[in-house]
Order: C-alpha cells, then sequence, then structure tokens
C-alpha cells in the first residue's frame, strides 16, 4: 500500500508544482502529455490503487488495474477540461475605432478647433475623452463621434 500511497502524493505534488513549470511536457504527443495530466494519472493510479488494495484486500496485481483505470480516467478529464479552458474566449476587447457613430454628452465645452471633454459609452461602461470639434459645443450638448485619431480622443459634431 506504500508504493500507491507513495504514487499518489506524487502526483498531487506536481499538480501543486505546475504553476513553477509551467510549460514542462506542453505540446508533446498534441497536448496529451501535459503536466497537469500525468499529475492527475499519478495521483489516481496511486490513490485508486491504495483504495482498491484496503477496501477489497485484492492482490497487488487487481489493484494496479483499478488503479491504472481511475488514472486513465482522471488523465482523460483533465485533458478535456484543460482543452475547454484554453479554448475559452471571451468578447473582443473594444477598441476606438467601435466608438466612431455612437453619441455622447459634453462634460467640458469644446472651443472651434479646440479641445473639451466628452462622455461615450465603451464596453458598456461610461468613459470621458478628449474631444475636438470644428464648430464650438456647449456643455451637456449631445454630440455624434466622426473619427477615433487616438486611444483617448476622438473627433466630434453636434447632434442637429
Amino acid at each position: 500500500m506504500a508504493w500507491f500511497l507513495g504514487l499518489g502524493i506524487t502526483g498531487v505534488v506536481l499538480l501543486a508544482l505546475t504553476p513553477v513549470l509551467d510549460g514542462v511536457l506542453d505540446g508533446v504527443l498534441d497536448g496529451w502529455l501535459s503536466l497537469p495530466v500525468v499529475a492527475g494519472f499519478l495521483a489516481m493510479t496511486g490513490f485508486g490503487g491504495a483504495l482498491a488494495l484496503g477496501t477489497t484486500g485484492a492482490g497487488p496485481a487487481l489493484a494496479t488495474g483499478c488503479g491504472g483505470v481511475c488514472g486513465l480516467g482522471a488523465a482523460w478529464l483533465t485533458y478535456r477540461l484543460s482543452r475547454a479552458l484554453m479554448r475559452d474566449q471571451g468578447a473582443v476587447a473594444p477598441r476606438g475605432e467601435d466608438l466612431v457613430g455612437t453619441s455622447g454628452s459634453v462634460v467640458t465645452a469644446i472651443p472651434a478647433g479646440g479641445f473639451g471633454e466628452v462622455l461615450l459609452q465603451l464596453g458598456g461602461q461610461p468613459v470621458k475623452f478628449a474631444a475636438r470639434s470644428a464648430v464650438p459645443v456647449a456643455r451637456g450638448a449631445e454630440v455624434w463621434v466622426e473619427a477615433a485619431p487616438s486611444a483617448t480622443s476622438v473627433v466630434v459634431r453636434p447632434v442637429g
């Protein structure tokens, strides 16, 4: 039983070291042989074998077989879960170009040809941008974004 427990503890230690040893074995056998998969296999083979040996009184050969089946199951589940997590993609981050055509309100008055500030919605959040306009725009007026020359400034025109 000590061999099985030692194998299981080795798997748990490898799993705990995975963040430190990130990238070891990655890409070998097209992702099947990654460190979390190996750690899961070792841990479940050891603990599954110890459980089978301790509860059924079966011999070491049968306990090793039971542990191996448990280990393969854990390795497969670890592989599938890690692939699902790697494939998970969030929404595309909003960019300045996404502002063109949106409306907002003037926070600081914009003089003709000078800079003021507008409040726009970017990714569902209110964001303040430096704004230029060809004509003067008063504070509180509604404006449309015509261009986004930089990540922090926009060119606007008054609505109406």
